[in-house]
């Protein structure tokens, strides 16, 4: 798949994952990888930051009883429309696809 392609689903999924409550980094790379076995923990961690510096994550640390602090990413508004908006992308993206004849 596209690196780009890839980068934009990527976004999406952990917006996704992200719109029911808070996750530290860990636990979202492990549920990407499920999807993608091939995503590097590196590529995750760097669309996290850049989720942060656009303001569609917050970051919290809080402190862990097994182990250093946690960095727990949560959803802003702001990250919730354009949530939103890739999801409507997505869906026209794919409908395109399927009235092609491309049985997905």
């Amino acid at each position: 798949m596209d690196t780009q392609m890839k980068k934009g689903i990527l976004e999406m999924c952990i917006l996704f994952k992200l719109k029911d409550e808070p996750l530290y980094g860990y636990e979202l790379m492990k549920s990407v990888r499920q999807i993608f076995p091939d995503v590097y923990e590196g590529s995750v961690y760097t669309i996290l930051r850049r989720l942060k510096k656009t303001g569609f994550t917050s970051v919290t640390q809080e402190k862990s009883p097994a182990g250093p602090t946690r960095k727990y990413y949560g959803i802003t508004p702001l990250g919730r429309a354009y949530l939103k908006q890739s999801i409507e992308e997505w869906h026209t993206v794919v409908q395109g696809v399927v009235s092609l004849g491309i049985k997905i």
